[in-house]
């Protein structure tokens, strides 16, 4: 029997970038994201001989998978599995593959093994493989925070449904993991206290703003988020320059866009990809105007999409 699981990437309005001390692979900071749709990871899980993990075609050897196979085994009795795993979006590229592929592979297990979870048992699990991907088990607005550290919703998919385009300015993999960017930033950055002190900030301010829809406020935290965890990962020795001049285009234009009256706001994780994040009537303007910068490779757009979650053999839920 195969089973078959999809789960989405999510970027976060409030960023996290660190660790705690520790073990559990626990954020520094919460943070707060919104789960995408059309951008997808789908994963299948079968019995087999020994395990082997299958991605985007590709047989690889994964430590972060394996290490997840073996913090299950330590509580169930889980037979060795052929993982199959494909993403419909760049992998390792600054768009949360990882988020999206652990919220998957855990969702798949639970399936396959009837290991009988809940959602925020899956949340738990997911995070300790990748942090992000804890909030990929739940859709739509969706806060990490302690002390329990596992996905909660805080506004369904539905409740206010924004767009993203998402300008992909580089396909290939980035040259440091956000887990070594991580650990370099805490080791080495004068900044990293106030990142930490200020984020934990941002994110109790951001909550009310999310359940009260505005968006004004929340376009004006997100990108100091952002522009904050950049400035960390930049003061960091060496520094980490995730972006490129696609990147810088895009902000910009992205900024005079909202000066001139558009609702529209930007984001980016550890990549050199600008997420746009704009209320729907603003979405096709946001798109040529992206569509048209030199470095632009292409453009695609998302909505607010829902958790990870089991489809059938022919691949619906």
């Amino acid at each position: 029997m195969i089973t078959v699981t999809q789960a989405h990437p999510n970027i976060a309005l409030v960023k996290y970038w660190g660790k705690a001390p520790g073990p559990g692979n626990v954020p520094a900071t919460p943070s707060l994201s919104i789960t995408l749709d059309t951008l997808s990871t789908t994963t299948e899980v079968e019995d087999a001989a020994r395990d082997t993990f299958v991605l985007d075609g590709a047989l690889v050897a994964d430590r972060k998978v394996e290490d997840c196979l073996a913090r299950l085994r330590k509580r169930w009795d889980i037979p060795p599995l052929a993982i199959r795993s494909a993403n419909n979006f760049p992998t390792a590229a600054g768009l949360a593959s990882s988020a999206s592929g652990f919220a998957a592979l855990i969702t798949a297990v639970d399936a396959h093994c009837a290991l009988n979870m809940t959602a925020e048992e899956r949340s738990d699990h997911a995070r300790q493989a990748s942090g992000s991907a804890a909030r990929s088990v739940f859709g739509g607005f969706v806060a990490l925070q302690g002390p329990h550290w596992h996905g909660e919703t805080v506004l369904d998919a539905h409740e206010w449904p924004l767009r993203v385009v998402i300008a992909i300015a580089e396909t290939e993999r980035k040259a440091v993991s956000s887990s070594e960017g991580m650990r370099r930033s805490a080791d080495t950055s004068p900044y990293y206290p106030a990142w930490i002190d200020t984020t934990r900030n941002d994110f109790v301010a951001a909550l009310p703003l999310v359940r009260a829809r505005d968006f004004a406020g929340l376009a004006e935290l997100s990108e100091s988020s952002c522009l904050k965890m950049h400035g960390l990962m930049l003061s960091s020795r060496p520094g980490l320059l995730y972006w490129n001049a696609a990147t810088m285009t895009c902000m910009h234009r992205i900024r005079r866009m909202r000066l001139d009256g558009l609702p529209v706001f930007f984001t980016i994780d550890a990549g050199p990809q600008v997420k746009a994040v704009c209320l729907p009537e603003a979405e096709q303007t946001v798109v040529e105007a992206l569509s048209s910068l030199e470095g632009v490779q292409r453009v695609l757009t998302a909505g607010i999409g829902q958790g990870a979650r089991l489809l059938d053999s022919g691949g619906k839920p």
